[in-house]
């Protein structure tokens, strides 16, 4: 659901109570926890601020659509600290002067390029309860997996090195998330290392997609999907025996419509595409693969892409012999990636040329594989129709019906003839010619190691 436009000064005001009220709570732990005089019996008695009335600013929506409570509120204001008033944390810093260093009971984590403090998990349970035990274990329990927090995605708890405690992880907020808490506006993640996906988007209809009826029907039922998950999944039968998630395999010789396909499902139902860079998403960093990924799943899950993995016959082939150090990280990179294909909880789909290039035991994950094959004749008649329609200028002699029975090309091949045909045209000023078409199309086919 959107977040209504507020003004910068309004939600600016809420964030600086929400920090003034962080602020409180954490001088009146430490007192306590210390036995100093303290104004209050428990940090508890200190209250949440009072958000505004509607139309309230972002943060305030946030926080009253997803109903966060007492200590929700106060976790999310500490893992949001460090991003607004660092220099509220710097209590923190204070040092354990029998054993000359911090106190452990804080946690936090010294931050590469940040001078402040970075709260963890400890950070949060010592807020909360000090060394209260009964007190702190509830809270441990829930605030990283069924709490209002952890659910809507507002803060994470990060990964820790082996071996070491689980709430050593730092409190993270999503950058979208954070952006939207902050300015009341999403922003996109950028494409790169860290973020190897990317959105595609196309300027067709569904009315250009040009597929065969059983093809079609078997993409309704993705569509369905898309469309009414959250009512079915309302259901507690249906939930109790049916995942989230929808996983579809594209399969058929390139050119044949999977991509738009992909593209036309998202823009049918209102749901963003972002394809997913196979070839990026390795890291000689053991490790750096999984976080990667994990952005890339995470951020889709909370805003509810479709993910598009294309070509993925590279990454989920049929499996060999692992013979080398290499071969068994790239297979604990595959397991973990299919892992969170089975868990995501939104729409994948994935593409691949030739159905038999995929190993067989992954065929179980799919809920739907989609075949597209080459068009027929009628398909492509239809196709070369669309691709030459417009403002184009086409010779007479030029007869699609005869063009398509003489030459098997998929959509995307004709697309390409299309383009010579223009550069070919676009200088001398004329009409595209029957010549230029079976120019462009013999180039197709010597692509494809055919001729004609």
């Amino acid at each position: 659901m959107a977040l209504k436009p507020t003004s910068p000064a309004a939600l600016g005001a809420t964030l600086a109570r929400e920090l003034d009220w962080l602020a409180a709570v954490l001088d009146a732990r430490l007192r306590l926890y210390f036995e100093h005089d303290c104004p209050v019996a428990a940090v508890e008695d200190l209250p949440a601020p009072e958000l505004p009335p509607a139309p309230a600013d972002a943060y305030a929506q946030v926080v009253t659509r997803k109903k966060l409570g007492w200590a929700e509120r106060l976790v999310l204001a500490l893992a949001l600290a460090p991003h607004l008033r660092p220099q509220l944390l710097d209590p923190l810093f204070a040092r354990n002067a029998t054993y000359d260093r911090a106190f452990t009971e804080f946690g936090g984590l010294p931050g590469k390029h940040h001078p402040g403090f970075l709260p963890t998990g400890e950070t949060a349970l010592f807020l909360l309860a000090g060394a209260d035990l009964p007190r702190r274990l509830p809270h441990q329990a829930r605030l990283w997996s069924t709490s209002s927090l952890a659910t809507a995605g507002l803060v994470h708890l990060g990964p820790v090195e082996p071996g070491a405690p689980a709430l050593s992880g730092a409190l993270t907020v999503p950058p979208d998330t954070l952006a939207r808490l902050t300015t009341g506006r999403r922003t996109s993640p950028q494409y790169g290392p860290d973020f190897p996906a990317q959105p595609v988007t196309t300027p067709l209809t569904w009315n250009d997609l040009v597929l065969d009826d059983v093809v079609l029907d078997q993409l309704e039922e993705i569509k369905t999907w898309l469309i009414h998950q959250k009512t079915i999944m309302q259901d507690p039968h249906l939930r109790r025996h049916l995942k989230p998630g929808f996983r579809a395999l594209f399969y058929g010789p390139p050119g044949t419509g999977k991509t738009l396909t992909a593209c036309l499902l998202g823009q049918a139902t209102g749901h963003r595409v972002y394809r997913v860079d196979l070839s990026m998403i390795v890291s000689k960093y053991i490790g750096e693969t999984e976080k990667n990924l994990a952005r890339v799943f995470d951020t889709a899950a909370r805003r509810r892409w479709i993910l598009f993995f294309d070509e993925a016959d590279a990454l989920f082939g049929k499996r060999t012999e692992t013979s080398s150090s290499n071969d068994r990280h790239a297979n604990q990179e595959t397991a973990y990636l299919l892992q969170r294909i089975e868990d995501f909880p939104g729409v994948i789909i994935l593409a691949s040329n030739l159905k038999g290039n995929l190993d067989e035991a992954y065929s179980r994950r799919f809920q739907a594989m989609i075949h597209f094959p080459l068009p027929g004749p009628e398909e492509r008649e239809r196709l070369w129709r669309q691709a030459f329609a417009g403002a184009i200028k086409v010779s007479k002699d030029v007869k699609f019906a005869d063009v398509a029975e003489q030459y098997k090309l998929a959509g995307g091949a004709i697309i390409n003839v299309l383009r010579y045909c223009v550069l070919a045209t676009t200088n001398e000023k004329r009409i595209i010619e029957l010549a230029d078409v079976t120019r462009g199309a013999q180039q197709e086919l010597a692509k494809l190691g055919k001729t004609i």
